[in-house]
Order: structure tokens, then C-alpha cells, then sequence
């Protein structure tokens, strides 16, 4: 499986700002925000990642994360021109996808959740589609999904005005290969950008869309508005304040009483860390 991380747009709601420098490294705490959203396809164990950028911008996500071989990682960047639509990333990244599954992740997503880990590797092997919900009190800034009483889909709107739901979706989705063929055939929204929902919706009719409803023990925020922004830095700036990071053990192994970790770290890690090598990692191995 490959992944895609989307940190294109222009910001506005957080203007003047973004102005000056991409949304997607604007400091989350300590951190540039993109880091987050990485460290989340690494935890899946996806190495081959596709960052797809603003023209005036490209230049510094690749000063930042250079090609990916100091993490493990092989780091490729492509340009998207116009801010028409998520969707668009599935063409834009066509050849780099090829015939592969692939995740995306928005560039502004945080996540952090003591399985989630688990979660996100036991995905690489799945079909159809595979998205996660989230209880928000504004449904109507999202994407939103309506499900049964046994979580299945029953509907999904785009930003609706009187939401059926309270079910947000959030910014991390898993494909299988016929998402490139799925974007190609939709049509632009009365917004006039290519939905990702849209992509969604077909999965849903094909009766391939899987939803994951995530409880209050995964943390989420959308770091596309003042206060996430700083709700975002709060929390990492309390993660980094305890000793040993936010605790949890490796599902692969028996659990070895130091090896917490903190979310989005830099620096030297030991050969046997998650990472594999020196510099960019989020918790141990996998």
C-alpha cells in the first residue's frame, strides 16, 4: 500500500497567516503540522508517500523532509495547481499509485490513540474502501456519515445544512486501486471541486464502503481553524510534558517498560525503534 498526504489549499480560515507560510507547517506545539499526518501513514507501516503540494510551496515541504531515505521512507512530491478538490490527488498521484491500494490523509489531520496502530497496519490488506467517523457538535463544517445500529453506512452528505448525523468523516481514507478509475468519472460539486465524499458515495453504492466509528479514546482534531490549531498544540505540549510520552506498548512484542514514545519526534532513536533508523519517529516497532 501507498500513501498520499494532501497539504495543498490555501488556508484562508487562517489567514494572515497563510499568507506567509503553508498551512501544513504551521507549529503544532513543537512540531511542523505535517509531521502529524505522516507519523500516522509510518504507523501503518506505509514507506512509499506521495506529498502533493501548492506550487508556491513545493520547495519547502522537500527542504523539510528532503526524500525520505533518513526515515525509512521514499518521499515523492507533486504539485497540485488549482485547489479543485481532494479527489484530485487520486489523478494527480495516478502513476505514482499505479496498480497499488492507497491511503490519504489531509495534511491538517491529528490523530493519536492507543490501537490505532493496530488498526491502521491490519488495513494494508483490505478492499473497497475503509473511512473513520468521528462524534463532532459542528457536523456542518464536515463531510458527514449517517449509520445504523449496527455502524453500517446508511447515508453520506458533504457540509449539509441539516446534517442526518453528527458523524463526521474524517480525514484518513483507505482505497483499494479503483479509486483512480472511481475519480476520473465524478463531476465537480455545486462547489465546484472534485468531493472526496463523492468518491466515497460510489463505494457506498457499490456496497464497498466500510466505516469504523472511533471512540473518545483516539483523539482527532482538524487543524484548519485558530482554536484547533491551538487545541492541537495543547495536546501535544502535554504529551511531551510527561516523562515518557503518552504510553503504549508494542502490539508486535512483549511489552518492555520504556518503550513509550512521543508522537511526532525528532531525533536519535536506537536501530530496533519503529523508525529504523535515526530521526523521524512515532512510537516502536510495529
Amino acid at each position: 500500500m501507498k500513501g498520499i498526504i494532501v497539504a495543498g489549499g490555501l488556508g484562508t480560515r487562517l489567514y494572515p497567516l497563510t499568507k506567509v507560510i503553508s498551512k501544513h507547517l504551521l507549529p503544532i506545539y513543537d512540531k511542523p503540522m505535517i509531521y502529524y499526518p505522516l507519523s500516522i501513514l509510518m504507523m501503518a507501516d506505509i514507506k512509499q508517500i506521495l506529498i502533493i503540494t501548492a506550487p508556491t510551496d513545493h520547495g519547502q515541504y522537500k527542504r523539510l523532509l528532503g526524500n525520505g531515505t533518513q526515515l525509512g521512507c521514499d518521499f515523492q512530491y507533486a504539485v497540485q495547481n488549482q485547489s479543485n478538490g481532494i479527489a484530485q490527488a487520486f489523478i494527480i498521484g495516478e502513476n505514482f499509485i499505479g496498480d497499488d491500494k492507497v491511503a490519504l490523509i489531509l495534511g491538517d489531520n491529528f490523530f493519536y490513540g492507543i490501537d490505532l496502530t493496530s488498526e491502521l497496519q491490519a488495513l494494508t490488506n483490505m478492499d473497497g474502501a475503509y473511512i473513520f467517523a468521528y462524534e463532532v457538535a459542528d457536523p456542518d463544517r464536515y463531510g458527514i456519515v449517517e449509520l445504523d445500529q449496527n455502524d453500517k453506512p446508511i447515508s453520506i452528505e458533504e457540509k449539509p445544512n441539516n446534517p442526518k448525523s453528527n458523524y463526521a468523516i474524517t480525514g484518513l481514507y483507505f482505497f483499494d486501486k479503483d479509486v483512480i478509475t472511481i475519480a476520473k468519472n465524478i463531476q465537480p460539486s455545486h462547489r465546484g471541486e472534485y468531493e472526496i465524499t463523492d468518491i466515497n458515495k460510489v463505494y457506498f453504492q457499490r456496497n464497498k464502503l466500510q466505516v469504523k466509528k472511533l471512540d473518545k479514546t483516539i483523539i482527532w482534531f482538524d487543524m484548519g481553524t485558530f482554536q484547533s490549531l491551538n487545541d492541537a498544540s495543547q495536546q501535544a505540549s502535554k504529551w511531551a510534558a510527561r516523562p515518557s510520552g503518552p504510553a503504549r506498548p508494542s502490539p508486535a512484542r512483549p511489552t518492555r517498560p520504556k518503550e513509550d514514545f512521543q508522537l511526532g519526534r525528532v531525533g536519535s532513536v536506537g536501530q530496533d525503534r519503529w523508525a529504523g533508523r535515526a530521526g523521524f519517529f512515532v512510537g516502536p516497532p510495529g
